[in-house]
């Protein structure tokens, strides 16, 4: 446990080395708020229920935040360890493969877990967004979201050869994936069609579900999302294990 321990602390301060992940993670979704929230403030709106636009949109972007760390830091952090030989070379060390995985995802969690709270942070000292939902709650459910859309930052780490075409295949799922589900910009204002393409992707049932929890919804209201992203986990589990190449 000591040595895993190090592993990741040792783990954490590589990727803080790293200004993609770091910016991506921390800074962009700072941007976002900052940007849209300058655009329409948040005044309460009818279309919304009488919530304001960044009420609406913060937990949405906390979502994203989970994906840019299961699409992009993931993938590409794996993909290169892989292409520079680490991962092999650790075979040879007492110190087991596996663990560094364990690690590295261990890294990832906590960075999007400090990604959110500097912008629920900035939100509510900004823009005074509503926080409705149990604390307690909205915490298991982001941990429940990220346990459920990691496994595909594993896959494409997996089946990508390179580290710079895992970035490429993470950067064009990600913005589609980001705007067709909500979580750049409010589903209540998309076109019919654009909705119903956000159906098909796994973002947009982590958007409803932190948006549902963070307004104070029962886990019981949002029974389809969580199954839904239960079977994308275990789907996406299986796959990964069965894609995942050390060398």
């Amino acid at each position: 446990m000591r040595s895993f321990g190090k592993l990741t602390w040792v783990e954490f301060k590589l990727f803080l080395r790293e200004p993609f992940g770091f910016f991506f993670t921390l800074i962009f979704p700072l941007m976002m708020l900052f940007i849209f929230g300058s655009i329409y403030g948040n005044e309460p709106m009818e279309v919304f229920g009488g919530r304001g636009t960044m009420d609406i949109s913060v937990p949405a972007y906390t979502a994203m935040i989970i994906a840019i760390s299961g699409l992009m830091n993931i993938t590409i952090t794996l993909s290169t360890y892989r292409e520079n030989g680490i991962l092999r070379r650790l075979r040879t060390t007492p110190v087991s493969p596996l663990a560094v995985l364990v690690a590295q995802l261990v890294v990832i969690f906590i960075v999007t877990l400090l990604g959110m709270a500097l912008l629920l942070i900035a939100a509510v000292a900004v823009y005074h967004v509503q926080i409705i939902g149990n604390p307690f709650s909205m915490l298991t459910g982001f941990t429940y979201c990220c346990l459920c859309f990691f496994p595909i930052g594993l896959i494409l780490a997996g089946i990508m050869p390179t580290a710079r075409s895992a970035n490429i295949v993470g950067l064009v799922l990600l913005y589609p994936m980001m705007f067709f589900s909500g979580a750049g910009y409010p589903r209540e204002l998309l076109p019919a069609s654009v909705k119903g393409v956000g159906t098909y992707l796994p973002l947009t049932y982590v958007v409803n579900l932190l948006r549902g929890l963070w307004f104070g919804d029962s886990w019981a209201a949002h029974t389809a999302d969580v199954l839904v992203l239960l079977g994308i986990m275990a789907a996406g589990v299986l796959v990964a294990v069965l894609t995942f190449r050390w060398e």
